[in-house]
């Protein structure tokens, strides 16, 4: 990555992304799971139930707060990194943006704090359901979140209006429905609810190492082991339906996660294990599995996957095509103010301005595109590969971590059938040293999703070297190392706060009220 202005914006947004995602997953699946002990809790009475849920509400609660504070800079970052894609794609970004932070966050954030405070002041049902809205608060969130980032990698429901150079809604269902935008939703929240569960089982597993909170340990163990292997197996399921849309919507994304520089005959083999090389465009030691990609990406044994030879020379036949609709754009917009765009131009124009983002990217050589050289326009091309090697490996070692997660869980969820937990010492110390493997997982899948689309701030429509801000390198640098430091900073905080909350351990329950049970409607307080 070159360090631009262009270099250290996308850098900028990646820091602040994925230092946030390090406490979305966790704050997704630890919902749920409390949820999930609550409702134990109020079916069979047992106060342990209840400890187990504001135990590990602590840790929720902890995690959420900080994960509240890094994620509202993401969002100020589009007005002051990214203004001009704001302007372009506003009306169409920022509708989910609002609706998440108007009906989803504050969903979630008013029953957050019903959820720590309402425990004596609920009957054990009411306190229940507050807990499965804080739940469905979190969930909303991610869901109207990754609607946004959706539309992002795959623009339905909306055009371009070449007088005012703005993307308008033509389409808001298309926009909510988007296939991409609910693969990645299930699929996201899954892995979310896998990183919850391997947390929960590694502290469980450090608690019957030490003998200490033991009941505990081994309830909340059953309960992440059942979980998490439901969520992993889900995980795999759902991405490969990621897979097989990316196949459709972003195939040079797909293209890239495989290294597959050649089209292969149908259906397309896998890459195990190999050696990308983006100068020498060829994979070195290559190891193939026969039909696996043909059959995730195409779910057929006949459909080509294109390879990135090919999907360059296509990329070329539409930035040519894409010349043809910049210079109908800039006839629509040469037209006097108040003239009514001719209906013959303005239906060229809508037949055409499918490739208009194609001739943006050659904004990065030529201020006309138009008035681009051949070469000009071969670069061009080259620059919709995104970068294979990060891409290649980011996938194998989420791949390969799922797979450990699907072992490690079934295994404990055996033993808890069993009962027999804590026979097996060096299970628990491999629990433990796997805590952070599923934010490396999750990590690895945003470093997919995100840099697979590049160079598209918008895939197809708008290029991300058109769409930052005027601004001088020097600021960004500077505002990238501010935040790293604080997000830094911000990260140490928390780990001091969840350990410290683990070693001090779950605190006993205090005598519940007599009238606690009564329901709130209705009950008189006095002074």
């Amino acid at each position: 990555m070159d360090l631009d202005i262009v270099g250290l914006s996308r850098l900028q947004f990646a820091m602040t992304a994925l230092y946030h995602f390090l406490f979305v997953p966790l704050t997704l699946g630890l919902s749920i799971l409390l949820a999930i002990m609550e409702t134990v809790y109020v079916m069979t009475g047992r106060p342990i139930w209840k400890q187990m849920t504001k135990f590990w509400g602590v840790l929720f609660g902890i995690n959420f707060a900080i994960g509240v504070s890094t994620g509202l800079v993401m969002e100020f970052q589009f007005g002051m990194n990214w203004s001009y894609y704001s302007h372009y794609v506003g009306d169409i970004f920022g509708a989910p943006l609002a609706i998440e932070g108007l009906m989803a966050f504050f969903l979630e954030a008013t029953f957050v704090g019903m959820f720590f405070f309402g425990w004596e002041r609920m009957s054990r049902r009411a306190h229940c359901i507050v807990t499965w809205l804080t739940a469905l608060g979190t969930n909303f969130s991610a869901l109207w979140i990754l609607i946004a980032n959706g539309w992002m990698q795959n623009p339905v429901g909306a055009k371009l209006n070449p007088q005012t150079m703005r993307m308008e809604v033509s389409n808001f269902a298309e926009v909510v429905f988007n296939p991409v935008s609910q693969a990645k939703f299930v699929h996201t929240v899954s892995a979310g609810y896998v990183v919850a569960s391997l947390f929960v089982l590694g502290v469980s597993a450090w608690y019957l190492l030490k003998g200490r909170h033991v009941d505990l340990a081994k309830r909340s163990l059953t309960v992440a082991a059942a979980f998490g292997l439901a969520s992993s197996l889900s995980v795999v399921v759902l991405g490969d339906e990621s897979g097989y849309l990316s196949s459709e919507h972003q195939k040079m994304k797909l293209a890239a996660i495989e290294a597959m520089w050649h089209t292969e005959p149908a259906p397309a083999s896998f890459t195990a294990f190999g050696f990308p090389d983006q100068e020498a465009r060829e994979t070195h030691y290559a190891v193939h599995i026969p039909w696996v990609m043909g059959l995730i990406g195409t779910r057929s044994l006949t459909e080509q996957i294109p390879g990135i030879l090919d999907l360059v020379k296509l990329a070329e036949q539409r930035i040519r095509e894409g010349q043809q609709a910049y210079d109908l754009l800039e006839k629509i917009r040469g037209l006097p103010p108040g003239t009514a765009v001719p209906a013959e131009m303005c239906k060229a124009f809508d037949a055409q301005s499918p490739t208009l983002g194609y001739a943006l990217l050659l904004k990065r050589y030529v201020d006309d595109p138009r008035q681009a050289t051949d070469a000009q326009i071969q670069k061009a091309a080259w620059d919709t590969v995104p970068q294979v090697a990060p891409l290649y490996w980011s996938f194998r070692i989420m791949v390969g971590l799922g797979m450990f997660f699907i072992l490690l869980t079934a295994t404990f969820f055996v033993l808890s059938a069993r009962r027999t937990l804590d026979r097996h010492r060096w299970l628990l110390r491999v629990a433990v040293w796997a805590i952070p493997l599923p934010w490396i997982a999750a990590e690895c899948g945003w470093i997919v999703a995100e840099l697979g689309r590049q160079p598209w701030a918008v895939e197809g429509v708008l290029p991300t070297a058109v769409a930052v801000s005027h601004l001088g390198a020097e600021t960004v640098l500077f505002t990238l190392l501010g935040f790293v430091a604080v997000y830094t900073v911000l990260i140490v905080v928390e780990m001091k706060l969840m350990l410290g909350a683990i070693r001090k351990g779950p605190q006993p329950d205090a005598p519940r009220p007599a009238s606690a049970d009564v329901p709130l409607i209705g009950k008189v307080h006095t002074a």
